[in-house]
């Protein structure tokens, strides 16, 4: 049989993602696109606390100023780029240079060694919090253009060699609980076509984010998982639903039958 196109291999992890645990999503805007999928289908997914977060250091500083106090039970951490910005005036590497001038900051590179650091960093936190964490990496598929293609591959290279650094380092104990989504892969060797960017040509397109979607989910949901998105589907709908007569009596038993119908999901589920 011919083929016209290459395949990313998945690795699937020893365990699944199961419908009551609590998800957090940090770092990129590829992560707030996964993240809100979830939170769509009813898991219980927190995403970006402080915002979207880019560099390695700054999914860190998210990690230290908002994990809950009893953490997550599966952290998906994105990463864009290995550049930062440090206030010239302290020597900190800011999230967010909130609109301040240029001049203030100086822009960096994050060695492999830097990146894969501060990854370790983020491990040791969610497991001080959960020792049973479950944490994802993932590389943002979006390009930057802003630093040449060739410097874009060079961040998107270096981030790489971080996460394959930091999971190939793991105690043999804690190698199962870790693990790596190629999204970056997927994009760029599987889809690896302008029809499946956005206009500018930088991000994936919907269709990309769908595909994308449905490889994480069919690599990462356990059975249970993927019945309740199955059942939320059809009560999605019903809530979204527009009636011509919003004010008959026969809307308002609907609507009172269909959030009936959602406290009931919500129990089975634990949600």
């Amino acid at each position: 049989m011919m083929k016209f196109r290459t395949e990313v291999a998945i690795e699937r992890p020893a365990w699944r993602i199961e419908p009551h645990q609590r998800l957090l999503f940090v770092g990129s805007c590829f992560a707030a696109t996964m993240g809100r999928r979830f939170a769509d289908n009813q898991f219980r997914a927190t995403v970006n606390p402080r915002g979207t977060m880019y560099n390695p250091v700054s999914i860190l500083h998210t990690l230290q100023r908002a994990l809950p106090a009893d953490g997550c039970d599966v952290c998906f951490l994105t990463l864009g780029t290995n550049h930062v910005y440090r206030l010239k005036e302290t020597g900190e590497i800011v999230d967010n240079c909130e609109k301040r001038p240029q001049r203030l900051f100086s822009e960096e590179e994050l060695s492999v060694a830097d990146c894969a650091e501060a990854l370790n960093q983020c491990v040791s936190l969610l497991r001080q919090s959960n020792p049973d964490v479950k944490i994802v990496f993932t590389v943002s598929p979006i390009r930057y253009a802003k630093y040449g293609f060739h410097g874009s591959q060079l961040s998107k290279a270096t981030l790489l060699l971080a996460v394959q650094q930091v999971l190939a380092q793991a105690p043999a104990e804690q190698q199962d609980s870790l693990c790596y989504f190629p999204a970056y892969e997927i994009v760029n060797d599987e889809l690896r076509d302008y029809r499946f960017y956005a206009a500018d040509m930088l991000h994936p397109s919907e269709q990309a984010a769908d595909y994308i979607w449905q490889q994480l989910t069919d690599h990462l949901l356990g059975d249970r998982a993927r019945q309740m998105m199955d059942e939320w589907r059809p009560l999605q709908q019903a809530l979204d639903h527009k009636p011509f007569h919003p004010e008959s009596n026969e809307y308002k038993k609907f609507l009172a039958d269909t959030q009936q119908k959602v406290e009931d999901f919500k129990k089975k589920y634990q949600l």
